[in-house]
Formats: C-alpha cells, structure tokens, sequence
C-alpha cells in the first residue's frame, strides 16, 4: 500500500501497534502447542484438549485481529490491505500461516530499519532465512499430520517429513519420501512454491551485491580518468604509485621514459647520454 493509504488508517495502525508484540507471542505459543499436538500423539487426552483449546483460541484471536484491521481500514482501500498483507489474511484461514508473523519482529531492529543498501539485502536475507526455517519446520508438521497414518505412506516420522520439506525447497526432489495423501501433496505444492519465491530472493541478494562491486569498481576508474584516484599508496599525494606508473608519471606528475616505466632501467637525467 502507498503512504497516503497508510496515513488514511490511522486508528488500525495504532490497532497494529498495540497487537504486534502479543500476536507474535501468540504465534510462537501456536508453533509450540502444534508441535506438541503432532510430535506427541501419546499422550494423555486431557493434555491433547488443553492443546486443542490453545490452537482454537490462538485461530480465533488472529481471525478477530484481521477482520478488525480490515474493519479499521478505509472502505477504498481494504481490498488493497488484503492484496498487500497476504499472510496475515491466510491466518484467518489456515492459521498455519500465523507462525509467520513471528518474522515480522525482525524488521523492528533497529539495524534493519535504515535505508542503506547494506541493511536492505540484510534485512531481505535475514527475513527469507527465518520464513524459510519456520515455513519448512510447519509444512513438515502438517504433512506428517496427515501421512503418518495413511496407507504406503513414506513419510512416517518428523526425520522423514524435515527430509521431504528441505529437498522439495531447494527443488532437488530426491523422490525417496513423498506425501500419498491429498492434503500432503497440497502442502507440497505451498512447499513447492515457497521454494521457488525464496530462491529467487536470494538469487537478486545475490545479483545486487555484484552489481554494487561492479559499480564501485567502475567508478574507481572513473575517479582516476579524471585526476581523482584514491591514495591506495597511502602516501599522502592522492594517487597510488602504481596508478600513476601506468599513466606515465612519476611520483611528482612528471611523464617518465618508457623504460623507467617498464621498470627495466632508470631514466637517464637530462643531457646525459650514453
């Protein structure tokens, strides 16, 4: 969304503001209650029903903040909060995708909120790493969910599920463990996609360092062209000794002989000859 849509929502970013910090913790209280629920299936129903009543009242305070956000969202611009806050309205549907807001809490350091390019690839890689961690980490809970207990199923433990998930992310696809189920093989296909968008940031983290040092480099020769090098010499006259060798001075800006610059014999002072 642009500034003037966000500056027109001021009551849902005060919303936002005040919920931020408590959702996450409650994301985090959902990653651990659904892990238990999927890792732990032995144990006694009461602790099953207290981890159920954790998951359904988590889901209905994330689906109560997302209808209030929208609520609190100008009437014209609410179908672009939705456009642009995907996983925070998917949380309302598959609260799943409520872990994720965990992230969210990175961008608060301070580090990751200056305007350098430095601290935007950090923030883009820092990011992607920890929604490719949780993302996998969730995919392959709920896939085991749904597998374990299926006929021909290959994915029996959280060892087999974790396998699955990284070689499907990284797109490698060994084909030893797959989903059978349906369920399964639609976390394969969010997997799937997920792998794909996070290999492409990090493939333009990549390209945009390059891009950066070629540029660097590029206007360090520009500089030089123009009479402007840097003191790499460290001496103090604003040129390095090798630069100015190539450009056929000597220390002092005088042009030297073509064999003092090859550095076979020294230039013969003036009138002397052999």
């Amino acid at each position: 969304m642009n500034a003037r849509a966000e500056a027109a929502a001021p009551r849902r970013k005060h919303w936002e503001d005040l919920t931020t910090v408590p959702l996450a913790i409650l994301g985090v209280a959902f990653i651990g209650a659904y892990g238990v629920w999927v890792l732990r299936p032995e144990d006694p129903a009461p602790v099953h029903v207290v981890i159920a009543v954790i998951l359904v009242v988590v889901w209905l305070v994330f689906l109560v903040d997302v209808v209030v956000r929208i609520a609190l969202t100008p009437k014209g611009h609410r179908w672009a909060w939705v456009r642009h806050h995907p996983i925070d309205f998917m949380s309302a549907v598959l609260p799943v995708f409520r872990a994720l807001r965990v992230v969210g809490l990175v961008v608060e350091v301070p580090y990751f909120r200056r305007r350098s390019g430095n601290a935007v690839r950090a923030r883009f890689l820092v990011l992607a790493v920890l929604y490719a961690l949780v993302f996998v980490v969730f995919i392959a809970l709920a896939t085991l969910s749904v597998e374990r207990d299926a006929p021909g199923a290959t994915i029996v433990t959280f060892g087999d599920a974790m396998w699955w998930a990284i070689v499907t992310l990284a797109t490698v696809g060994y084909g030893d463990t797959y989903p059978v189920t349906t369920p399964g093989r639609w976390y394969a296909v969010f997997l799937m996609a997920g792998g794909i968008a996070i290999l492409g940031v990090a493939s333009a983290t990549v390209i945009s360092v390059l891009n950066e040092r070629l540029a660097e480099i590029e206007r360090g020769r520009h500089e030089a062209r123009a009479g402007r090098p840097s003191d790499a010499d460290g001496d103090g006259d604003g040129d390095s000794d090798v630069d100015t060798a190539a450009d056929g001075l000597d220390d002092e800006g005088e042009p030297i002989g073509f064999q003092a610059r090859e550095g076979l014999v020294p230039e013969a002072p003036d009138g002397a000859s052999d």
